[in-house]
């Protein structure tokens, strides 16, 4: 119930589309399933107030998955609204992938592709998510800077050294304003440990025009952020 599918997930050889379009076309006049779009299905939850939504994530799972992988993420104001950024309510939603470029429109919902930099799995999305974030930080309508970084700081000092390594790997992936910040962000948090690994790949001689003040981040000095 709530989820979200499409034809490849339902295990059948092509030779057993044909039956399993009539089926369905069966269980749509019944209201046992209701189509998203084309191609696209999902069981509706019941409730008090009647048959009840897919949320945005359940409704692209098709999109956002390939035979059972994630190969995409949500990105953009859709992504910063959850984490807490913002509270606008995006009107388009952007779906990050290197492997397709999801343009469609579902449940009235449109959705568009936004660049991803590196490829997307299951242990990586949400280091992904919040490289994203510090990317588009400048941009973010309707932030508070400091509820921000806190918020921010909070999500990578709950990270474990592994994790750590794996934020930055995938970090050096990103524009260098992405570098610059991260690094802040780290060092402020007291993760010391892959700090030279970012300046390795920041131009000594750059500086990053985000206007975070050092009252909010006293590291950003250090890394040229103003």
């Amino acid at each position: 119930e709530g989820a979200s599918f499409k034809y490849n997930q339902l295990d059948l050889h092509r030779s057993e589309y044909a039956a399993a379009a009539k089926a369905l076309e069966r269980l749509i006049k019944s209201g046992d399933i209701k189509r998203l779009s084309t191609g696209v299905f999902y069981k509706p939850r019941k409730s008090v107030f009647g048959d009840l939504m897919p949320d945005e994530e359940q409704l692209l799972q098709p999109y956002l998955f390939d035979k059972g992988k994630r190969i995409a993420y949500i990105s953009g104001i859709a992504l910063y609204n959850r984490m807490g950024l913002t509270s606008q309510v995006p009107q388009v939603i952007k779906v990050a992938s290197t492997v397709k470029r999801v343009r469609t429109t579902i449940a009235g919902l449109r959705v568009r592709p936004v660049k991803c930099y590196v490829d997307v799995t299951d242990s990586n999305y949400q280091f992904l998510e919040i490289l994203d974030s510090l990317k588009d930080f400048k941009i973010i309508p309707d932030r508070d800077d400091l509820s921000a970084i806190r918020l921010l700081s909070n999500m990578i000092i709950a990270l474990t050294p592994p994790q750590i390594r794996q934020l930055v790997q995938c970090a050096l992936q990103y524009p260098p304003r992405t570098i610059a910040l991260a690094g802040a962000i780290l060092e402020y948090t007291g993760q010391k440990e892959m700090l030279a690994r970012l300046r390795e790949h920041l131009n000594p001689l750059s500086t990053y025009h985000i206007g975070i003040e050092i009252s909010v981040l006293p590291t950003v000095a250090k890394w040229k952020i103003h």
